[in-house]
C-alpha cells in the first residue's frame, strides 16, 4: 500500500488489531448477527510525511451509512465545547451578518446550532442522514455530501467563499485526505480561517489509547503530518491549541498561505514538542503492540475475576472506541451483559461483535451493578455524574485506559 498523501509505499506497523467489524455498525436485532460484516484493522505508518494511516479495506460509504449511529450532542460537554468555540470565533474574527461559516461533519447541528442563534450565516456538510435532520431540526442549513474537491467547486456556484470553515473531528475521518483539503481550500475566503481538530497522535501513543483505532479513522494525526497536508494545497498553520478533548486533542488552525495573520510560537513549540517525542522516527512505532495487549489482557481478567466472585458487571457508553476495546480484548456478552447509552440512535441495538445489548440509561436502576464499565473514558467524569443516582453506593467505577482503574 502507498501512503493516501505523498505516495510513499508504506513498510512500518503501528499496530494490527486484527479483524473486527467497524465500530459504529451496530446491529438492528439478533436476526443481523448472522450478517455482520468485519475487515482486518491494521495501522501502518508513512515514515516519509508521518501520516499514520489505516491499510485500505473499506470505503466511506460502507462505513458512515445512514443510519450511521454517532450524535455529538448526546455528550453536554461536548455540546459546550462547541459554543465555547463558537463564541471565541465570532469575537475574534468579528463575524456578523455578512459572513459566512462552513463546518464540515456539522453531524446533528452540536456547533453551527450556536451560530445560528447569533444570526451568522452557515452551512453544514453532513453526509449521514440521521444526523443531517437533526441539525436542520435546529434551523441549521445541510448539504448531505460527502466533502471535497469537486463537492467544493459545486457548493461555490450557489454559496460564498467561506470566511471560516470548521472542522472538528473529521480530518481523521476522510479517506482521501488531499481531495479534501484541496476542498476546504477552494472554499476558503481570501482572507478566511481553518479551524480543525483532531486527537493528538502523540497522545495516543504516550497514553495508550488505542481504542481509538477504528476503520472510521482513516488517518492519526499529528501536526508535523498534518502541517505538510495542508501546505500541499497552500494552506499555512498560523496557531495550534491543545485541547483535553478526546484524550488530548489539537486545534489547528490555518490560511491561505502568505496572508494576514502572524505565525505563532505555539506551532513551532508543538512542532518541537512531537520531534523531541520521536514523532518521526521508528521506533517510536514499533512497541504499541505490547502496549495494546497488556491493557487488553488486565481487562479481561478483571472481569473474569469478578464474574467469578459473583459481581454484576455492566457497562455504559456504546462509543465507538468502547467496540474496538471489547473486540481486542474478546469481550463478550458473557462478560459484560448490557452497556447502557443516552443516545436514542443506540438504544435497542446490539453492539458489534460481542453482541452486548443497548439500554437507556433509565434501565440501570434495575441492575444494582457492583461495577460500571465506563467504555468512553475521556467523558468518564461526566459519566459518572450521570450514572451514581442510578446504582447502589457500593457501586465501582472502571476504566480501561491507559491501565485498569477502579473508581
Amino acid at each position: 500500500m502507498k501512503c493516501r498523501h505523498c505516495n510513499h509505499l508504506l513498510s512500518l506497523s503501528f499496530v494490527d488489531l486484527g479483524v473486527m467489524p467497524p465500530s459504529n455498525a451496530y446491529l438492528g436485532c439478533e436476526a443481523d448477527f448472522e450478517k455482520e460484516v468485519s475487515f482486518p484493522l491494521n495501522i501502518l505508518v508513512c515514515d516519509k510525511c508521518w501520516l499514520v494511516q489505516t491499510e485500505d479495506f473499506t470505503r466511506a460509504d460502507e462505513l458512515f451509512t445512514d443510519d450511521y449511529a454517532y450524535l455529538s450532542s448526546t455528550s453536554s460537554s461536548w455540546v459546550e465545547h462547541a459554543k465555547q468555540f463558537v463564541d471565541g470565533l465570532v469575537e475574534c474574527r468579528s463575524l456578523n451578518a455578512e459572513s459566512f461559516v462552513v463546518e464540515l461533519a456539522a453531524n446533528d447541528g452540536y456547533l453551527l446550532q450556536h451560530v445560528v442563534k447569533k444570526g451568522i450565516p452557515c452551512l453544514g456538510i453532513e453526509p449521514t442522514s440521521v444526523a443531517a435532520e437533526i441539525a436542520k431540526s435546529k434551523g441549521v442549513e445541510i448539504q448531505e455530501c460527502f466533502f471535497g474537491l469537486e463537492q467544493a467547486n459545486r457548493l461555490l456556484k450557489d454559496y460564498p467563499k467561506a470566511d471560516a470553515i470548521i472542522g472538528n473531528n473529521v480530518l481523521a475521518h476522510v479517506p482521501d485526505i488531499n481531495d479534501f483539503v484541496s476542498g476546504i481550500a477552494t472554499i476558503l475566503a481570501k482572507t478566511g480561517v481553518l479551524s480543525l481538530e483532531f486527537p493528538h497522535l502523540l497522545n495516543l501513543i504516550k497514553f495508550k489509547q488505542f481504542d481509538t483505532i477504528y476503520h472510521e479513522h482513516f488517518s492519526y494525526l499529528s501536526l508535523t503530518a498534518v502541517s505538510n497536508i495542508l501546505a500541499s494545497v497552500g494552506l499555512e498553520v498560523f496557531n495550534v491549541e491543545k485541547l483535553s478533548t478526546h484524550g488530548g486533542s489539537l486545534r489547528v488552525w490555518a490560511q491561505h498561505s502568505g496572508h494576514t495573520l502572524k505565525v505563532s510560537r505555539n506551532v513551532f513549540n508543538v512542532l518541537e514538542e512531537e520531534q523531541k517525542f520521536g514523532m518521526c522516527l521508528h521506533e517510536t512505532y514499533q512497541n504499541f503492540t505490547h502496549s495494546v495487549d497488556a491493557i487488553s489482557r488486565d481487562l479481561k481478567t478483571f472481569l473474569q475475576k469478578a464474574k467469578a466472585s459473583n459481581k454484576k458487571i455492566v457497562a455504559y457508553g456504546a462509543a465507538a472506541k468502547g467496540n474496538t476495546l471489547l473486540n481486542y480484548a474478546c469481550v463478550d456478552v458473557l462478560d459484560v451483559p448490557v452497556v447502557f447509552d443516552a443516545a436514542d440512535s443506540k438504544q435497542g441495538k446490539f453492539m458489534p461483535a460481542s453482541h452486548i445489548p443497548i439500554l437507556p440509561p433509565s434501565e440501570l436502576k434495575h441492575y444494582s451493578p457492583d461495577y460500571v464499565l465506563i467504555l468512553p473514558w475521556n467523558i468518564a467524569h461526566e459519566i459518572i455524574a450521570v450514572v451514581k443516582p442510578l446504582v447502589p453506593e457500593t457501586c465501582k467505577f472502571v476504566t480501561a485506559i491507559p491501565e485498569l482503574s477502579v473508581i
